[in-house]
């Protein structure tokens, strides 16, 4: 009896199992799904069939504060033949993970542990971010998971923004927003142009509030490409701008404009001490033996820069709030909030008008009309003087005073005033700005091109050659200048190197050199053929397999002229045909010609607003083919 009790447990089991891995097995529609949908996104493994996020909004009398619930539900399904991932949140310490689970598509949970721990990044000093998530496989093409979240926000100061695009490619997207009456929250829309998003708007049950619902269908994944622009440029969102709310027939401010963002924001540094003692007679030292206002104030920006090392740290509060200067000089590290106030407390103790300034880079699309928390993410130092207004940031090693880095040249910042505050926009200019000059004198030497080159740095190239150079150890300088010159290449030696000074920001760089360039020339009966050409900037830099503009680190100016010597007794049988490109973006312009016994080489590649957009890719890729086929292609002198 007992036996057949076994037995019998034993069947029922297996059955079980058997029918629990049929309930949870693709389905044949579920198979079609996937085919299709990796037909649809063939460089994805995983997309959504749904994705839904659910945003409720509730009050915390007690601490004056909106809180906001965030639900996301989604429906995934593996289109490849099997994918690893991982779900994940992250929260910090205005944030929270309420709830997150993973369930089979028969709504039974799946065994996935949940890790919570600190979010750790190489762009990060410190932070008090934390993640939660779950390593995840899908173990057969059409498998499916759905998956669960519910995020609450202490603040809704810091629930800023909803994209459609994520991760993965999406069938079918729902954004639901339900705002109560006493709450006075508007949903800008960005990026909708071009897109099919449906939206409702209706009165919900209870009749005290109304629910936004946004649609949109088959919207692919967030575009895993470098140097793009911000998200806030190219996906569809909706930004969440919370103006205020009643409580008790009473009207609280959260953020209605950009006054009582500013009024928050310099709440943050009105409650810093500023005590500037410990730094009194480094600002003393620096000063005392300046013979102009400029040089006094260039001593302390420029030892900021050369002295505090910046980091990014984001701890609560401290992500908005700047550090005490103090703490910065004596730590001797800061982020660019901490940076900007030692700059600003220093000059200030040497008697001049500084103020702290916020600016968001050209990574964020808004500005300051959108009193929003993600309308900036950085700091930087205002500076009056004798009518003019110079913004100085410390975080730009090796940037000239009165240079500014391309990536807040345009930008709109707010500066402090007061009770008030002051709109500017820091200065922009133009790519010949940031120019790089090359030429070259050269001639045969048996079966070698030799001579001599010159090179001059200016702008974001002269500062960004001159970080990269003074970060480096001392014993590795020569050795890096050498390889900078030769670019890694053996075929080229260079020698005799004689340089301006290195350690002047103010200052163009000059490098001049004798060069060696062997396996640049072979001879063939009474031909010579030539590869004049060893530097092929911008060599198969294009943007076939690419759906984003792409976004270069600053304006670009490059002129390179190249002139060799005709020997004696030859006589130019073939140069390649020149070659050019112009439109908005970029002028790009290659000659050859002849000028009595010597060949010049010119190339000017000039990038005007430090960016190539999807519209100039095709014009764009047919000048880099014509390019490289020019750089394939040899010069052939005959012998007369």
């Amino acid at each position: 009896m007992i036996k057949y009790s076994l037995v019998l447990l034993s069947f029922f089991f297996i059955s079980e199992v058997a029918l629990c891995q049929k309930r949870i097995e693709p389905t044949t529609q579920d198979l079609t799904l996937a085919k299709n949908l990796k037909e649809q996104y063939p460089d994805d493994d995983v997309a959504l069939v749904t994705s839904k996020d659910d945003v409720t909004f509730g009050l915390n009398k007690r601490e004056g504060k909106v809180t906001v619930t965030h639900i996301v539900e989604e429906n995934m399904i593996n289109i490849d033949s099997r994918a690893d991932i991982q779900v994940y949140s992250f929260y910090d310490g205005e944030s929270s993970v309420e709830s997150f689970e993973i369930r089979y598509r028969n709504q039974k949970l799946a065994g996935f542990t949940f890790n919570d721990e600190a979010y750790t990044s190489d762009d990060l000093f410190h932070n008090d971010t934390r993640v939660t998530y779950a390593n995840v496989d899908f173990p057969l093409k059409g498998y499916r998971y759905l998956t669960k979240l519910e995020k609450v926000y202490k603040d809704v100061k810091y629930f800023t923004k909803l994209y459609f695009n994520s991760q993965y490619p999406t069938a079918k997207k729902t954004i639901r927003v339900e705002v109560p009456d006493w709450l006075d929250l508007e949903l800008r829309e960005i990026n909708f142009e071009g897109f099919d998003i449906q939206k409702q708007v209706a009165t919900n049950k209870k009749g005290d509030g109304k629910i936004y619902t946004f649609k949109l269908n088959d919207i692919p994944a967030m575009y895993d490409e470098e140097a793009t622009p911000g998200p806030t440029y190219i996906y569809p969102h909706i930004l969440v701008l919370p103006k205020s709310y009643s409580v008790n027939g009473e009207v609280v401010n959260i953020f209605k404009d950009t006054q009582d963002l500013y009024d928050w924001y310099r709440s943050l540094v009105t409650s810093l001490e500023n005590d500037n003692s410990a730094f009194k007679d480094k600002v003393r030292e620096l000063t005392e033996n300046a013979t102009s206002d400029e040089e006094k104030i260039k001593n302390i920006y420029y030892w900021v820069q050369d002295n505090i090392r910046y980091i990014a740290f984001e701890d609560g509060i401290a992500g908005f709030k700047p550090d005490e200067a103090s703490n910065v000089f004596n730590k001797r590290y800061g982020d660019c909030k901490g940076m900007a106030n030692l700059t600003k407390q220093m000059l200030v103790e040497a008697g001049f008008d500084a103020r702290l300034t916020w600016i968001g880079t050209k990574r964020i699309a808004y500005d300051y009309s959108t009193p929003n928390l993600s309308v900036d993410n950085h700091m930087i130092c205002t500076l009056f003087k004798d009518g003019k207004t110079i913004f100085l940031d410390g975080t730009e090693k090796f940037n000239a005073f009165g240079e500014y880095a391309d990536r807040i040249q345009g930008k709109q910042v707010l500066i402090e005033n007061g009770d008030d505050y002051i709109l500017e926009f820091v200065p922009s200019v133009e790519a010949d700005f940031n120019k790089e000059q090359f030429n070259y004198n050269l001639s045969f030497s048996e079966e070698a091109i030799v001579g001599k080159a010159d090179k001059v740095f200016n702008g974001e190239s002269r500062s960004g050659l001159l970080y990269y150079f003074n970060n480096l150890k001392n014993d590795k300088k020569d050795e890096f200048l050498e390889y900078y010159l030769n670019k890694g290449n053996s075929n080229i030696k260079v020698s005799n190197i004689a340089t301006s000074d290195l350690l002047n920001r103010d200052d163009n760089i000059n490098i001049a050199y004798d060069i060696k360039v062997e396996n640049a020339v072979s001879s063939f009966d009474d031909q010579i053929y030539i590869d004049l050409d060893f530097e092929k900037q911008l060599s198969n830099f294009n943007f076939k397999e690419r759906f984003t503009d792409y976004i270069f680190s600053s304006k670009k100016d490059l002129e390179a002229t190249t002139r060799l010597e005709i020997p004696q007794g030859y006589h130019i049988s073939h140069l390649p045909e020149n070659i050019s490109v112009s439109s908005d973006n970029f002028d790009m312009d290659v000659q050859f010609s002849k000028d009595n016994n010597t060949i010049i080489y010119k190339k000017r590649f000039q990038i005007k607003n430090a960016k190539i957009e999807t519209s100039d890719f095709e014009k764009w890729n047919n000048f880099i083919d014509q390019l490289n086929n020019l750089y394939n292609e040899q010069i052939i002198l005959t012998k007369d």
